[in-house]
């Protein structure tokens, strides 16, 4: 079976500094996507910021002879929806392929699970402008 080609698409991978997020970035990349590289770069509880786990994951897909740009917004927020959307636009100039996969993972009670679910899940249904 073929491969689907992605060459000149623009591709969006939220939580894309590891995990499931990370392989879907990388698996675009190698069927030529030009990807934007979102994460946060929090704990697995969210808490804290950092730009290496997205910055790393750039460097992976050049290395593979791909485009990318990081982003460290927070999906979690219209303002960071529309600066990750920003970034695939000026870098790129314009996006075809979203795949919301940010998420917070942790222990905490599951009722603040279900809140911050919600939130990213509204974010991502009424917040994500279209470019």
């Amino acid at each position: 079976m073929a491969k689907i080609d992605l060459t000149g698409r623009v591709a969006i991978v939220t939580g894309a500094g590891a995990g499931l997020g990370r392989q879907h970035a990388l698996e675009l990349a190698k069927r030529g996507a030009k990807v934007v590289v979102n994460d946060l770069g929090g704990t697995r509880d969210g808490v804290g910021h950092s730009d290496a786990a997205a910055n790393k994951v750039v460097d992976e897909i050049k290395a593979l002879g791909g485009q990318a740009v990081p982003n460290y917004d927070n999906v979690a927020t219209i303002a960071g929806g529309e600066n990750i959307t920003k970034t695939a636009v000026d870098a790129f100039g314009k996006v075809d392929i979203l795949v919301n996969n940010a998420g917070i993972l942790g222990t905490r009670p599951s009722t603040r699970w279900r809140r911050r679910t919600g939130t990213r899940w509204w974010v991502s249904t009424s917040g994500a402008p279209t470019a």
